[in-house]
């Protein structure tokens, strides 16, 4: 066999490895409730996050109950430390009844801002336009 046909059979073996290689991607569950949003409220929710950091896709389905009104709103936030406030990074379209679920491509600023904890998931209600319940994104 030449030296090239070899080569060949190499790259060629090693690009099949590669692209049989799983996708690993970062699960993250968040609990979301009142007290985040520093609210009376008896709202709570959980999120289930899949982010895939190859594609930079973040999945997610969200579950809330016992709001006091239907949801207006629900975005991802960011960047901020937790209990700190921040803009709209992300936002979670169809957010009027859970269960909510969705995704986004991330820019490579926000990929690395929801990486380090700087994202947190806010449901906003009309009683409680600023966020009702929220909880910090962590891996």
């Amino acid at each position: 066999m030449s030296k090239n046909r070899t080569m060949l059979a190499v790259l060629a073996f090693g690009a099949a490895i590669a692209l049989a290689a799983p996708a690993f991607a970062d699960k993250m569950k968040v609990t979301l409730d009142s007290k985040g949003a520093a609210v009376a409220s008896a709202g709570k929710g959980t999120a289930d996050l899949d982010y895939d950091p190859a594609s930079k896709k973040l999945s997610w389905k969200l579950t809330y109950s016992g709001l006091s009104g239907p949801a207006t709103a629900a975005h991802f936030h960011g960047p901020a430390a937790p209990g700190a406030n921040a803009g709209v990074a992300v936002p979670i379209p169809n957010a009027a009844s859970s269960p909510v679920e969705g995704s986004a491509t991330l820019t490579d600023a926000q990929a690395a801002d929801l990486m380090a904890g700087k994202y947190y998931i806010n449901v906003h209600t009309a009683a409680n336009p600023a966020g009702e319940i929220r909880g910090q994104v962590t891996k």
